[in-house]
């Protein structure tokens, strides 16, 4: 069985400024993995590479055995077109940092406006977001507009949203540095009880609490590499990279 996601060679270069250098990485399917670094390491860009946000100067994605936003034609990679990405995209949920919600619709459309543009039944695709709601806590909201629910629970119909396409990864870039401290918990324990699910999940964080609990791989981004990685007990409680120590040591 192929992994759940497979980078190699993973290259990237903003301007003169090397982003990503050279970055390999396996996840295995069901699981749970936290990318930790310093903020500009990379640990965002490598993510929105996964689904082709960004698209990487060297390397290839592969999430299921299949190549992300590129097809080999020859001895090359060449770009798939836009409506063959947003077909792999669908199958690769992404929660930002910033919620990006939809203004103008309810909650409950927000959730249901992807299965429904992809050609999904509008009925079934409504009752499946209501049960997705119900998961996060948040059924009650469905008539609302993002505007009238805290910044906790904008992110977990995020998370909702992430989840209507049934997808078989889903991303998450610091889905709680953009809320207050006593936010934080709620979208934690959404993410929480995802894992386990059968869904693989890998989060960019830096609450490190939640990777111990939680993840069953930690991998460490500095300077566009990856520094380290293993198990939480591995890499949070014996780091063997001077750079992993020093990182530890700040935000502990």
């Amino acid at each position: 069985m192929s992994a759940a996601l497979e980078i190699r060679g993973a290259t990237k270069t903003f301007g003169d400024r090397p982003v990503l250098r050279g970055i390999d990485l396996d996840v295995e399917r069901g699981s749970v993995t936290v990318i930790l670094g310093p903020s500009g390491s990379g640990k965002s860009t490598l993510l929105r590479a996964i689904n082709h946000l960004e698209k990487l100067d060297q390397g290839f994605v592969r999430v299921g055995g299949e190549l992300i936003g590129v097809k080999v034609r020859g001895d090359r990679f060449v770009e798939l077109h836009e409506g063959a990405i947003l077909a792999q995209r669908s199958r690769i949920g992404f929660v930002f940092q910033a919620f990006n919600l939809f203004p103008h619709l309810t909650i409950l459309a927000n959730i249901v406006e992807a299965p429904v543009s992809l050609g999904r039944d509008a009925a079934e695709s409504r009752e499946k977001a209501l049960i997705l709601l119900d998961r996060v806590g948040l059924r009650d909201k469905a008539s609302a507009y993002p505007r009238q629910l805290s910044g906790g629970q904008q992110q977990r119909v995020a998370i909702a949203r992430a989840l209507a396409l049934e997808p078989e990864l889903i991303l998450f870039d610091e889905p709680t540095s953009a809320l207050d401290p006593e936010l934080v918990h709620e979208v934690l324990d959404v993410i929480s009880g995802l894992a386990g699910t059968g869904t693989t999940l890998v989060v960019v964080t830096h609450e490190i609490g939640f990777a111990r609990e939680v993840a069953d791989r930690i991998v460490f981004i500095d300077d566009g590499l990856i520094v380290e990685q293993g198990t939480p007990s591995e890499v949070l409680d014996a780091p063997t990279h001077p750079r992993t120590r020093d990182f530890l040591s700040r935000v502990l």
